[in-house]
């Protein structure tokens, strides 16, 4: 299926591992030129060329921290005028909210919402002028389905999920569309760090942490990043212009609601 992208330019936040370089890697197959920012030089660098190697399609990268101005001025200078932003940020440590101070709060709060509203807002304008644009915020099933010991990410990313809800419908008309994509268990190194924050607390083991929660998803595995990339690439597409402001879920039919 041609997506109808090619030639288009995309800034792809944490681009550089995991899902992030997922999405990299699929719009760069469909002939994006895409610009991938992280704040590590060493793993951008590698990314970079990995993904250029695999499509044909030289790809840019920019050290950049999204919780900052700065970093969201570097990103921007690296890819001025993106026709498609890919906001992503690693989620917070699970831990007991007794334990969180203010500052546990704001930290997560710029990291998995104002960083990507702050980019929605230096980028959204120009692809009206345009006449096309694509935001995707990778979030997280926990949006629906909350977990006590991740309420820092449950509470900052349900903002942002909230506040797209009313941009999404002011934009779409100018074939701007903004969606969220709500991954549940992944088999990455963010997984992997959840897991390794939850022994303390539940006197298991990773390995046995792990295999639980992979083989107690209803498709009895974890999902893989490509196929995160795959369905974020169609959602950054020409094709996908009548979707917008939707929380979709790719979690194996972990979420047990019907709507």
């Amino acid at each position: 299926m041609d997506l109808g992208i090619a030639g288009r330019k995309a800034l792809v936040f944490g681009g550089s591992k995991g899902m992030g370089r997922a999405c990299a890697r699929e719009l760069s197959a469909e002939g994006v030129h895409v610009v991938i920012a992280a704040r590590t030089v060493a793993t951008l660098e590698q990314a970079a060329a990995e993904i250029a190697a695999e499509t044909g399609t030289p790809v840019g990268w920019v050290s950049a921290d999204i919780t900052t101005d700065a970093g969201r001025d570097a990103a921007l200078a690296a890819c001025p005028a993106p026709d498609i932003l890919i906001n992503n940020a690693d989620g917070m440590p699970p831990g007991d909210f007794r334990d969180w101070a203010p500052a546990d709060w704001h930290r997560a709060v710029d990291s998995m919402m104002i960083g990507p509203i702050e980019m929605m807002r230096r980028t959204v304008d120009g692809m009206i002028e345009r006449r096309f644009g694509r935001i995707v915020n990778i979030v997280s099933r926990s949006v629906k389905t909350p977990q006590l010991e991740l309420g820092l990410s449950n509470g900052a990313r349900s903002g942002l999920v909230g506040f797209v809800a009313g941009l999404a419908r002011q934009t779409v008309r100018h074939n701007v569309t903004i969606n969220n994509l709500l991954p549940g268990v992944f088999a990455t190194d963010a997984q992997r760090h959840h897991i390794q924050g939850m022994l303390d607390t539940t006197g298991k083991t990773f390995d046995q942490l792990w295999h639980e929660r992979g083989t107690q998803n209803p498709a009895g595995r974890y999902g893989e990043a490509h196929e995160l990339g795959a369905l974020c690439g169609f959602i950054c597409s020409a094709r996908a212009g009548y979707i917008t402001g939707q929380n979709i879920l790719i979690d194996g039919g972990a979420y047990p609601g019907t709507f």
